[in-house]
């Protein structure tokens, strides 16, 4: 992956704002795509649930157009393919559609050279994706992986990816990137201490707060 370009970023970022469909979705669209432009990404993989959060796949779609990169979108179901092909309208010829497992699809050696992934938390199997993807990463390359619908996900998860930050933008992002040297520094120096995101909701104000505690051994639960 290429170094940042603040102007493929804020390219992508207006682009994403005039491609969206609807003005009421969560804004986290605008920031995956000026990330995903800005880090320059070739090779972009986005991995969706059964509802589809069409504004990602724009985002990406803006993304490509300042970079000259690609983009691929994992389906779980032909239902889905139709849903998405009909939504995105005329931008649909830039996408790349695959229907099947996630998990499976990139383990396939054509995506495991994408520097930019998008998945789904609410992806049945997503931690387990998470750690394949880290560890393809680590093995080749470097690159972004963004989790979308991160609160969603329940009140407590546990990811020992590198370098991951919560964002509370939309749904919640979890964002990792996976630097291939830092990665074998740390292991080196004796590993990698597990993340683990909590998120507690106030009953009285229905206020989320969002903890991050590190970890070696014990997984921590959240009583909401």
């Amino acid at each position: 992956m290429a170094s940042w370009s603040p102007e493929n970023a804020t390219k992508a970022y207006i682009s994403t704002l005039k491609m969206e469909r609807k003005e009421n979705e969560p804004n986290s669209a605008e920031f995956i795509s000026a990330l995903a432009a800005g880090n320059n990404a070739q090779v972009m993989v986005i991995a969706c649930a059964e509802k589809l959060v069409i504004n990602n796949i724009l985002a990406l779609v803006a993304a490509a157009h300042q970079t000259g990169g690609s983009v691929t979108c994992i389906l779980p179901s032909s239902e889905n393919l139709q849903s998405a092909k009909r939504e995105l309208k005329s931008d649909a010829k830039f996408v790349n559609f695959i229907v099947g497992n996630a998990s499976q699809v990139l383990a396939n050696s054509n995506y495991k050279d994408a520097d930019f992934l998008l998945i789904d938390c609410n992806i049945q199997d997503y931690e387990q994706i998470m750690r394949q993807i880290q560890a393809t990463r680590e093995a080749k390359k470097g690159g972004v992986v963004v989790g979308f619908n991160a609160f969603c996900k329940g009140s407590t998860w546990q990811w020992s990816g590198l370098r991951t930050h919560l964002l509370p933008i939309g749904d919640g992002l979890l964002v990792t990137r996976i630097d291939r040297n830092l990665s074998k520094d740390l292991q080196q120096k004796g590993g990698v201490k597990k993340s683990n995101w909590i998120v507690k909701v106030d009953k009285c104000t229905g206020e989320e707060h969002v903890f991050r505690v590190r970890s070696s051994q014990r997984k921590l639960q959240a009583a909401v």
